[in-house]
């Protein structure tokens, strides 16, 4: 069964920090590009970060200079380093991926930010 397993997030105050990391598993074929998204209460679900194969990288504009996503190849995983965090960084994120050229969502992690 293929699929997307992450871990991390939790409760930080404002100014802190957070790393997720997302796996994937299964019998893969491909992994192309991945990303993380998230989604506030209300509101809908938005790009935060994507990395494609060969390591570029691609932030919405709220995050850029505070979160880096990264990925390891080898474990088949991404990672998204979320530093400087705001309460409007508060949301659930999500891991997806192209996985054997389908897209892939992970189950979801909450991160709150609030002091």
């Amino acid at each position: 069964q293929v699929q997307l397993v992450e871990s991390g997030g939790g409760s930080v105050q404002p100014g802190g920090s957070l790393r997720l990391s997302c796996a994937a598993s299964g019998r893969l074929f491909s992994i192309g590009i991945m990303g993380w998204y998230r989604q506030a209460p209300g509101k809908p679900r938005e790009l935060v970060a994507v990395v494609t194969t060969g390591g570029s990288t691609n932030y919405t504009d709220s995050v850029k200079g505070r979160f880096t996503i990264s990925r390891d190849n080898a474990k088949n995983s991404v990672y998204l380093q979320m530093n400087s965090l705001k309460p409007e960084d508060t949301a659930v994120y999500y891991c997806n991926a192209a996985l054997n050229m389908w897209n892939y969502w992970g189950q979801g992690t909450q991160v709150t930010v609030s002091s």
